[in-house]
Formats: C-alpha cells, sequence, structure tokens
C-alpha cells in the first residue's frame, strides 16, 4: 500500500516540483520515497513519484520506480497482486530481481501489453511508462479499492495522483470548483468518478486505463459490472448447497491470498456477518489467535462493542477494543479535509479513523469485510426495492402508507430511467432550491446498462459502480492510510465476485432475508444468537452535534457576505434551512425527517473550502 503522483507534460517540471508533489503523500507511504524524471521527444517529460509502505520484499528491492532490465518500462504502483506467484510461474522466462509483486507488472507487461491487467488479481492504481512507445497508462483495479486522480492541463499534458493534495502541488494546476458537481455531492454525501471536486480534474473509474501519449488520451474499460454480470448470469447455479460450498472455497481462497505478507496481519471486526465471516475463516488459515480490533463508544446507542467481543471470545482472537468518549470523535473534525482532500460526508469516516489508528498499533495490515452488502444484498434499500417492485406489477400501489418508501419509489416522478434511486425528491427539491445555478446531476444515468428487470439487483450493480468504490472504499482507504495502514477485502476479490453473479438473487436477497448464503456461511463457524441482532454500522450523533458542538461553526459558513462571494448557495434559502433545523421545525416548507442529511454534507463542503479554496 502506498502513494503514487507524477505527470506527462509539455511543459517545465522540475524533480523539485515532483518532490513537492510526494511529499503529501508521505501517510501513505513513510518507508521509503522515490522521484525521477524521464526526458522525451519535442520537448515532453514524464515523472514519476512513489511513496512506499512497505508490506511485500521489505528490503530496498522493493524500490520504485521499479524498471525492466533494458530501462524499456517503468512502473509505480500503489496496492497489492494477489496471484504474482502464480504468475511469476507463468512467466518463468523473466529474470526476476527481487521477491516483490510490482514486479510482476512489468514482466506481465512486457508478455501481454495492456492486456496484463486482465491477468492480475488484487487492488491496485499503477502507472506504468513504456519508453519504446512514448506512452503512458494510468490503471485502477476492477472494483476501484485503490483511488486515482488525473488532471488535464491545457496544453495536453497530464497529472496523476493517488490523493487531490498532490495534484494541487502540480505547478500548471489551475484551482477552480467545478459548482456543477456540488448538488449531486450534497444528494450523495460523496463524488462519483469521474467527477472531482474540480474542474478538468478526474477520477479514473474503476476496472479502466487510460492510455495517454504527447497531447491524447484514450480510455477503456477492461472489466464492467454490467458485463460481467450479464455473463456469469448465463451460468445460473441452481442447487443452494453446491453454490454454498463454491462460495466458501472461493472466500478460503480469498482470505488465504490476504494473509500472505512479509508483516502481521490484523482484522478489523464489529460482530456483524461481513468481518465475523471474514475473521473466522483468517483465524481458520492462521491456526494461531488473529489480532481483531473493534471501537466501542461510551453512548451504548451506538455501540457495537460488547457483539465484537462475543464473537471474538468464540472464535478466540487476540481481541483489543477501544472506548472513545464524543470529544475523541469530535476532535477528528477539523481533520476530515486533511486527510479526505475533497468534500466526503460519510461520517462513519470519522469511528473508521479511530479503529484505524488502533490497529495500527500492532499491524501494518488488516482484514476487513467490506463489500457484502453490496456483494450479497445486505441493504434495506434493496428489501424495500423489492417489495416495491411487487406492488407496482400487481397494481396495488394504492394500499401503501404514503409516508412507506414503497409508496414515494412508485410515485417519485423520476421514472423508470431512474427507478432504483427513486424516493428522495423531497431532499432534492430542497438541495435545487440551495444552490445558486441548479444542475439537473442528481441521479446516475446508468441504469438501463445493467439489462436487470429485478429492482433490487439494479440497484446492487449501480452501488457496485458507484458507492462502493467512491463512498465505502474510499471511506475506508482514506482513513486507513491516515494512519499509514493497508486494509484488505477478501469479500471483494474477483473470483468472488464473478460467482456471486451467477447466484440467483434468492440465494442472496429476498423473502429468505438479506446476505442469505453469506449468513448461512457465518453460521458454520459461530453459533446464530452470537450474531441475530439489528444491522447498525458505525455511527455518530450528527444531529446533536449540528445543533450543539458544531452549531457555531455551521452558522460562521453561512455566513451572507460569505455566500454571497462564494457564489454556489443562495444565502436567504441557506438561512431559511438552518433556522428550521437548528430550532428542530417540523413544519413549513423545509419540514423533513432529518436535514442533517443535507446540514452535515453542507457543512463538510464549507470546511473543505475553507481549507482548500477560500
Amino acid at each position: 500500500m502506498c502513494g503514487i503522483c507524477g505527470f506527462i507534460t509539455p511543459g517545465r517540471v522540475t524533480i523539485d516540483n515532483l518532490r513537492s508533489m510526494n511529499a503529501t503523500l508521505i501517510h501513505r507511504g513513510p518507508d521509503d520515497q522515490g522521484e525521477e524524471l524521464y526526458p522525451m521527444r519535442a520537448g515532453w517529460s514524464v515523472g514519476f513519484a512513489h511513496r512506499r509502505l512497505s508490506i511485500m520484499d521489505l528490503s530496498e528491492n522493493g524500490h520504485q520506480p521499479m524498471h525492466t532490465a533494458d530501462n524499456r518500462v517503468s512502473v509505480i504502483f500503489n496496492g497489492e497482486i494477489y496471484n504474482y506467484r502464480t504468475l511469476q510461474r507463468q512467466l518463468s522466462g523473466y529474470a526476476y530481481r527481487t521477491a516483490c509483486d510490482t514486479e510482476i507488472i512489468l514482466a506481465a507487461y512486457l508478455r501481454w501489453g495492456i492486456r496484463f491487467v486482465e491477468k492480475i488479481r488484487g487492488m491496485f492504481a499503477i502507472a506504468l511508462f513504456d519508453r519504446k512507445e512514448e506512452t503512458l497508462y494510468l490503471i485502477r483495479d476492477r472494483v476501484g479499492k485503490k483511488p486515482l486522480y488525473f488532471y488535464r492541463e491545457k496544453e495536453g499534458g497530464v497529472a496523476f495522483a493517488s490523493e487531490l493534495k498532490a495534484i494541487m502541488q502540480y505547478p500548471y494546476f489551475e484551482k477552480r470548483i467545478d459548482k456543477s458537481v456540488v448538488g449531486r455531492f450534497l444528494h450523495k454525501q460523496y463524488l462519483a468518478a469521474p467527477d472531482s471536486i474540480f474542474e478538468n480534474v478526474y477520477k479514473l473509474e474503476a476496472g479502466t486505463f487510460l492510455k495517454v501519449t504527447c497531447g491524447s488520451l484514450e480510455k477503456r474499460r477492461y472489466w464492467d459490472a454490467a458485463v460481467e454480470s450479464s455473463k456469469y448470469g448465463l451460468l445460473p447455479v441452481k442447487d443452494y448447497e453446491d453454490a454454498k460450498e463454491e462460495l466458501k472455497g472461493r472466500l478460503q481462497d480469498a482470505v488465504a491470498d490476504r494473509l500472505a505478507v512479509d508483516v502481521p496481519v490484523g482484522a478489523f471486526l464489529s460482530g456483524g456477518y461481513d468481518s465475523s465471516l471474514v475473521c473466522a475463516i483468517a483465524q481458520e488459515k492462521l491456526g494461531r489467535p488473529l489480532r481483531t480490533y473493534c471501537i466501542g463508544f461510551e453512548d451504548r446507542s451506538l455501540d457495537e462493542a460488547a457483539y465484537a467481543a462475543k464473537i471474538a471470545g468464540y472464535l478466540g482472537t487476540e481481541h483489543e477494543e477501544r472506548y472513545i468518549t464524543e470529544t475523541d470523535m469530535l476532535d477528528l473534525v477539523a481533520d476530515i479535509p486533511r486527510y479526505y482532500d475533497e468534500p466526503f460526508a460519510d461520517s462513519a469516516q470519522i469511528p473508521s479513523m479511530l479503529v484505524s489508528a488502533l490497529a495500527k498499533e500492532k499491524n501494518s495490515v488488516v482484514l476487513t469485510g467490506d463489500g457484502g452488502d453490496e456483494i450479497f444484498g445486505g441493504y434495506d434499500i434493496y428489501t424495500i426495492l423489492r417489495r416495491a417492485q411487487e406492488c407496482y406489477e400487481k397494481d396495488r400501489v394504492k394500499e401503501l402508507p404514503e409516508t412507506s418508501l414503497e409508496y414515494r419509489i412508485l410515485t417519485d416522478q423520476q421514472g423508470a430511467a431512474h427507478r432504483v434511486q427513486a424516493g428522495v425528491s423531497n431532499y432534492v427539491d430542497c438541495i435545487r432550491r440551495l444552490l445558486v445555478h441548479d444542475y439537473d446531476h442528481y441521479y446516475y444515468d446508468r441504469e438501463a446498462r445493467y439489462g436487470a428487470e429485478r429492482w433490487d439487483k439494479r440497484r446492487m450493480l449501480l452501488d457496485l459502480d458507484t458507492s462502493l468504490p467512491e463512498c465505502m472504499l474510499a471511506k475506508v482507504d482514506r482513513a486507513s492510510m491516515m494512519h499509514s495502514l493497508e486494509c484488505r477485502c477478501p469479500l471483494l476479490d474477483q473470483e468472488v465476485i464473478a460467482y456471486s453473479f451467477r447466484l440467483p438473487m434468492d440465494f442472496k436477497c429476498g423473502r429468505h432475508g438479506a446476505k442469505r448464503i453469506l449468513k448461512d456461511l457465518v453460521y458454520e463457524y459461530i453459533p446464530r444468537e452470537l450474531l441475530t441482532r439489528p444491522k447498525q454500522g458505525f455511527c455518530v450523533p450528527l444531529d446533536k452535534w449540528l445543533r450543539g458542538a458544531l452549531k457555531e461553526q455551521v452558522m460562521d459558513y453561512a455566513d451572507r457576505d460569505f455566500l454571497i462571494r462564494q457564489g454556489i448557495f443562495k444565502p436567504d434559502e441557506m438561512t431559511a434551512l438552518l433556522g428550521w433545523y437548528m430550532q428542530k421545525g417540523d413544519e413549513g416548507r423545509w419540514s423533513g425527517s432529518n436535514y442533517s442529511k443535507i446540514v452535515w454534507p453542507y457543512f463538510i463542503f464549507q470546511q473543505w473550502y475553507h481549507t482548500y479554496a477560500a
């Protein structure tokens, strides 16, 4: 796990400029650094910089940038290639000089060209420069575990980095906020690829590579959830017990691959199904106690630690928990822009930072249960969409309570093109009233791509493309790398995902309940009674904070003169919203069940703005 940055440009960029970019990423890789410039024709040049967190081959051999023996190809790489030993055997003719998975990228590229991305399994953001072809490739892994941004400058050059703060140090970067994405950020609380908060800066989409030559860009998808789901859906698994056994084997292999490192491995354990299954398999594979970590809250209404402790006690893990106060969490609010260097408002980022700090005390690598909800149908919205579709097909809409989300989904004016995103028009209407310029960017225009008749399946595929990489995984990446901690996600192994696409939806979620097959696997390791409880997840008391400890700061960010200068939000409308919200108003035009879903991302946006853009 590391950080990368660099450029291909016709302009003059010095090694000191490159070092300044790289210095912003030290938290991603405190163990080593490397910066190099490569001249090209017509005055163009390439710069590669790398910050290393040593996980594989802890010797100096793992230093990056890394080159082929003939110096034709150079690479910098953030992530892990889990099948590199298998590929080494396939590519035995290459003269390896290290025991590092980075080198397999060079060997595979020489054999297969850019199609090597189809051969590697893992999480990665890769920059590869082929001097012979004078071509730079930027590559992001299939599900977007690792981040990769790129900036297109006026003269055709490109700067890239693991995080935006490095691009901000690029000498030709022009800092202009893309106001067209602010509405969607307030709605979603994150920005999905290719959007970023700055004009001419883009997130490279998951499963995509960018080919850059002198002045031209070409972007291609090499892995697409819609295509893969359709392909594997033609090979359905019909026997539930066979499916469970095959899935178990694939999960065991995925965990084993992620345990193969040169440093100790721990795991996050919340006490939920996903993390419990990962920990149980890891403990089985290790043959000794696994270190597990959990955060507890003094506010018992938020706390999961007791459930995690029971699971850890049953499995026999070496469990550590740390109880935190509300003050501990509030103290981290000011750090959010520093490590989430574009607006990001999933409040679970705060406890994620705290559990990462705990794990880093004894580990540099942890396993997580991320991805289980998106792959196996764990979110309530999937059940709600299934029920809504049944009512729609049976013409029973009028029988639904008007306050139900099912009713709101079916009566929302978004129509069939955005069916699985419907039901939140009250929030969208509110956001539209707040913005100086209204932009029609609130819903993703992707649903038709999935070809799924079932609404719950369509939403799962949409989440796999959007909220999983750019919210859930981004949250954990920034929180863990804040402490130079690598997180590995066995449930998102490509072989596990491929097999999940073969499973009928009723094996995953349906009348049997959410995550049916995954839960049945967990019960083979852990008694049902230790796991049966309402789904919770990391929570923070946003309403209490926004109306209490953070109230003065929120109101300062709504100063009329400041908002007029900023030119993004309407001062009168924002004052009205905050007035109702702070008074807990339940009547009038701003009434609603929980407008912290708008006030919190507004606060986060303004906090970010004052850090980077004011």
